[in-house]
């Protein structure tokens, strides 16, 4: 990996596992599933506080809320052993801010600052949610499974044309919360989230599996994020030599 990737992982895994010190007494997946599973009594208690009961308000609400309950149904089924990880109260702390209270800025300005979304606009981010939903959840479900019978590349399924759906499924969902809003800043906290947790974890990933011998091909004819619609040619071991030596 690039060395300034590294570097970033490092700085990141300290202000989310160990800042200010001591001891590690929460699991991170506590501290995520507070916050997905508090979005919808969030969002209802700002509807109920501000007396904003639109119709946009209610879809967001249902969107985004039940997104909260199908994670908490996912980590209870087929859990991300990455989030089992032990962290701080300042590393939890910083979870909350500076990402996870961050997609709470959307209900915000959509309940407080009153909102409506054009109708059309509620139908497509409804559509790209259910989709990414469906995309993000089936795609954690196959590799948790795959990997649980068997270590090596996840290649078929959900996987056969893109290495990171589950990436591009939670990208569409949190992406129709913001179509809804309507507004610049969910924008800006996704592209934040995007860069600075999906893309390094996604390079990360690819570096770990590039290990596997199979690996070239699988990825010549897949995309990254979206299915790769002209597969090119796996590079030749001379090829993979002569890159690695430049």
């Amino acid at each position: 990996m690039h060395p300034l990737l590294v570097q970033w992982l490092r700085l990141r895994d300290y202000l989310q596992a160990d800042f200010l010190g001591g001891p590690r007494v929460l699991k991170l997946s506590w501290v995520i599933n507070l916050q997905k599973g508090g979005t919808l009594p969030f969002v209802l208690l700002l509807m109920a506080v501000t007396g904003n009961w639109s119709p946009t308000a209610w879809i967001y609400a249902a969107l985004h809320g039940s997104y909260g309950l199908c994670w908490l149904l996912k980590d209870r089924t087929f859990p991300d052993p990455g989030w089992e990880q032990r962290v701080t109260f300042g590393g939890a702390l910083n979870a909350w801010l500076l990402v996870l209270g961050l997609y709470w800025i959307a209900p915000v300005l959509i309940v407080v600052g009153g909102i409506e979304a054009p109708p059309a606009r509620l139908a497509v981010a409804t559509l790209i949610y259910a989709l990414g939903v469906v995309i993000m959840m089936g795609s954690d479900a196959q590799k948790y499974f795959v990997l649980k019978a068997k270590r090596g590349l996840v290649t078929d399924g959900f996987f056969a044309r893109v290495r990171h759906p589950n990436y591009l499924g939670e990208m569409m969902l949190y992406g129709s919360f913001a179509l809804v809003a309507g507004h610049w800043a969910p924008w800006a906290v996704l592209a934040w989230v995007w860069g600075a947790v999906f893309l390094p974890n996604i390079l990360k990933k690819e570096a770990s599996m590039s290990r596997y011998p199979e690996w070239a091909a699988y990825k010549a004819r897949t995309g990254a994020l979206l299915p790769r619609l002209f597969a090119r040619a796996a590079p030749t071991a001379a090829e993979e030599r002569t890159t690695a030596a430049g």
